[in-house]
This record gives C-alpha cells, sequence and structure tokens, in this order.
C-alpha cells in the first residue's frame, strides 16, 4: 500500500500461479471464468469499450477498458469521470511453467488502504482455487451486494493484518 497524495493511494498484489500465461490470461479476462473468482463483467471488452461489473467485494458499477495487450497487461479505469475514479492494472510474466499476476488498483481512498489491501489478497487466493478446481469459488453465491460467506469471512480475517500496515 503507498500513498498517491494527501488524499489518494494505491494497492499491489502479486501472487504466482501453477498455470500457463494464457490460462492466467483467460482467468482474467473472460466473463465466464471472471464470474468463477471476481466479478460478473458485461459491456464491450474491448480497448475503448464500457463495462459494468458486479464483484464478489459487493462493489459495483462501470468501467472501461484502457489497455488490452493480451497476454500481459491490462488496464481498466473504474468509475470514470467521478471523483471516485480508480484504475485497476495487472502484468502477467512468466516464470518457468508458471505465472505471476501482479495488481494494482489506484486512486483509493487513502483511509481505505486497507479494506482494499485485504480484498485484493482474498480475490487472489480465490483466482488460485479457481484455477486448481476449474469451478466457481462462491457455489454460494453472491447477490443483493452482499459477499459470500466464504469471501466474508477471509476478508474479515485479513482486514487488521493490512490495517496496521504503514503506507509508504
Amino acid at each position: 500500500m503507498r500513498a498517491l497524495d494527501e488524499t489518494r493511494g494505491a494497492v499491489r498484489v502479486e501472487d504466482l500461479y501453477d498455470t500457463g500465461i494464457d490460462d492466467l490470461w483467460e482467468a482474467c479476462t473472460s466473463p465466464a471464468r471472471l464470474a468463477r473468482w471476481i466479478a460478473e463483467v458485461a459491456g464491450d471488452l474491448q480497448v475503448g469499450g464500457t463495462i459494468q461489473a458486479t464483484f464478489t467485494s459487493t462493489w459495483t458499477g462501470p468501467g472501461r477498458v484502457e489497455v488490452c495487450d493480451a497476454p500481459h497487461h491490462l488496464l481498466l479505469r473504474m468509475e470514470p469521470g467521478t471523483d471516485d475514479e480508480a484504475e485497476i492494472e495487472a502484468w502477467l510474466s512468466e516464470e518457468g511453467d508458471k505465472t505471476r499476476l501482479v495488481v494494482e488498483e489506484r486512486g483509493l481512498p487513502l483511509d481505505k488502504l486497507h479494506f482494499h489491501g485485504s480484498g485484493w489478497q482474498t480475490h487472489l487466493e480465490d483466482l488460485g482455487r479457481s484455477l486448481a478446481t476449474g469451478a466457481s469459488v462462491h457455489p454460494d453465491g453472491w447477490t443483493d451486494r452482499s459477499p459470500s460467506p466464504a469471501w466474508r469471512a477471509r476478508w474479515d480475517e485479513l482486514t487488521p493484518t493490512y490495517e496496521a500496515m504503514v503506507v509508504a
């Protein structure tokens, strides 16, 4: 977690997955695969296109695809043109027969970074389970802006650790 200015910050998380870069890219860009671990996404999924996302963490809103350089780089601008505008950027890189995913979200309220840090860690852990099983990690689903019980329990567990971290 780091400060960008006196009110906004960024969260950066990463993990190494036991899968090829093309499979991980599909898990991060295909609506069917995204729904298994992080969000229901609909819309125009090409550069310049507008999307609508509903995350397992309960956030719902519009976004725009800014960069889509398969299978290495993705940049989304969420809530474009509003005071809550943020960027979600992902980089994928091969490491032998595994693939590293780095995700950074920028433009977040500085006093809420710990919530986003624990949220992104929970999302990446869900991605790992989805890749390992090929199934949805949220069989109980999420509706009415309520996260699945398993997602919420893990987020609740991680949040105090992130809250205790120093923002650089």
